[in-house]
């Protein structure tokens, strides 16, 4: 293979020099145990603190607002679970939407079989929930609303702000899962009357296997994890010191040049959009302005996105028909689903995800490889020639 291109930075991203720079004394030398009193020791639970604030900074929160997790996913585990045992006595009812993460929508199930009340939401062809619809959606037993920041697959960012003012005007707690958004487009939990936020390392540049978690302060979470006295008695284990400041250090970067990358990558994407709806029977699914700089995603008519997505990979391009999470699944997207499309337009979707190590001839290589591939896979497709013929 000649030329590998890497379209499916949504899923994953590769780890920045900052990123890798910062982490590596934390993997040789600095190996002390944070709550150790020795020397290595101290340093270690120094660079816990120096990431903690940058993490911090980075969101427009306080330090002691930022608690480090394993992941996006044991963010949001830790808010719904926890969020639901501390407030059951006010009530059991949360609200949602219908696009939400599987780590969101799944736990909420799990939660439903316990007792609680979820109000999903529905969302509009774009993918976008109505603040109006929020509001009304609100009841005396409310005791949480938890809706993404941006979806993972199509793009779409939501109302955060009006929807953060809803809330606190109803005396209701608001969650975004902002893993796909951190890094990429400006957050101020603050000035969005965020409650509580999840945010996971490897969405923007950072390794794998570390997240973390904003509370509010006055918002009280129970312990997740029981044990030791980590991340003041709420989440027990050793922390691991190289992935945190490997996250922090990649945000930071993130942050620090996220004007510059999003014109960059939008420019890119919007590129690669006006290319592939060049190509007949192509949607752009997803709002088409307000969405994440780096992804674009596009219902195909009469192809199967698995085999789509296998062509490109023997083509050297690396992209995602819905989000990793679910891939290997036969269902079709219940994102692309709750948008409208038909099981079949589903079925025949890919997401191009694109990063600020992505170039100009990036785009032209997938502008190139799809269309020869989409007419073969029509070619064998009973339903293009039903199309064409009518």
């Amino acid at each position: 293979m000649s030329r590998f291109v890497y379209a499916d930075n949504a899923a994953t991203t590769k780890m920045s020099p900052v990123a890798r720079k910062a982490m590596l004394p934390w993997l040789e030398d600095g190996y002390g145990n944070p709550s150790a009193v020795y020397r290595i020791g101290r340093d270690a639970r120094r660079a816990l603190d120096g990431a903690r604030d940058q993490v911090a900074r980075a969101i427009g929160a306080k330090t002691e607002e930022i608690f480090f997790t394993g992941s996006g996913t044991e963010s949001n585990n830790w808010v719904l679970r926890g969020i639901c045992e501390r407030l059951q006595g006010k009530g059991k009812h949360i609200i949602t939407t219908m696009i939400e993460h599987h780590a969101i929508s799944r736990t909420l199930e799990d939660l439903e079989k316990q007792g609680f009340e979820v109000t999903v939401l529905p969302v509009d062809k774009y993918g976008m929930v109505s603040p109006h619809v929020v509001r009304a959606a609100i009841r005396p037993d409310t005791i949480l609303i938890t809706i993404m920041f941006a979806n993972n697959e199509i793009g779409t960012i939501q109302p955060i702000a009006a929807i953060g003012d809803i809330a606190r005007e109803r005396g209701v707690l608001f969650h975004t899962d902002a893993v796909q958004a951190v890094g990429h487009v400006p957050i101020d939990v603050e000035l969005l009357k965020i409650d509580l936020l999840s945010l996971s390392a490897h969405k923007f540049r950072g390794p794998r296997g570390v997240g973390a978690l904003y509370v509010k302060k006055g918002v009280k979470l129970p312990a997740f994890i029981t044990g030791g006295g980590q991340e003041k008695g709420h989440r027990a284990g050793t922390e691991n010191v190289a992935g945190i400041v490997g996250m922090a250090m990649a945000l930071e970067d993130a942050v620090q040049s996220m004007e510059q990358n999003l014109l960059y990558v939008t420019e890119l994407r919007d590129k690669l959009i006006a290319g592939m709806l060049q190509l007949p029977a192509v949607s752009l699914t997803g709002h088409p302005e307000i969405r994440l700089p780096g992804i674009a995603s596009f219902a195909i008519a009469c192809i199967e996105g698995e085999a789509l997505i296998l062509m490109l990979d023997a083509a050297g391009i690396a992209a995602s028909s819905g989000s990793a999470c679910s891939s290997g699944s036969l269902d079709p997207s219940h994102v692309l689903l709750s948008i409208g499309l038909t099981h079949e337009s589903a079925h025949g979707s890919v997401r191009l995800s694109l990063g600020e190590e992505t170039t100009e001839a990036d785009v032209d290589y997938i502008l190139e490889q799809i269309p020869p591939i989409v007419e073969k896979l029509r070619a064998m497709s009973p339903l293009w020639e039903e199309r064409v013929d009518a």
